[in-house]
């Protein structure tokens, strides 16, 4: 089996956190908080990433998906800025999931970065 390296995204309006994972291991980890679009482009090119997992913003309870009209920018800019597979995964509770890990400021990485990596470890566990 070929590796592939796969890059989790947790997009938010002020940041944007970023895992990593293979499908040798598959085992996300936080990478980086980035603040735009260009950025998550360097770490694409920079990582040589295969495949990327984007975070679905769904909200619990609602029939009927509403999607941020940023959100829905930023993956129509990032899917015309690549070429690269895009997956879209549910992102309920990723947020809330970073904030309860253990750790405190000086030793958890950034909350973007964690809830990205829960973001990216789901999938991979839904495809191993």
């Amino acid at each position: 089996m070929e590796e592939r390296k796969y890059l989790g995204i947790d997009w938010g309006e002020a940041r944007i956190g970023l895992s990593l994972g293979d499908n040798v291991l598959y085992i996300a980890t936080p990478h980086v908080v980035v603040a735009n679009l260009k950025e998550v482009l360097e770490e694409i090119e920079k990582e040589d990433i295969d495949e990327i997992v984007l975070g679905y913003p769904r909200r619990l309870g609602e029939g009927e998906e509403r999607l941020h009209q940023g959100y829905l920018i930023f993956k129509k800019q990032l899917e015309e800025a690549t070429e690269i597979k895009l997956n879209s995964f549910d992102e309920r509770l990723s947020s809330k999931a970073a904030d309860a890990l253990v750790g405190n400021k000086k030793t958890k990485a950034p909350r973007d970065a964690v809830a990205a990596m829960i973001i990216l470890q789901s999938y991979l566990d839904s495809i191993s």
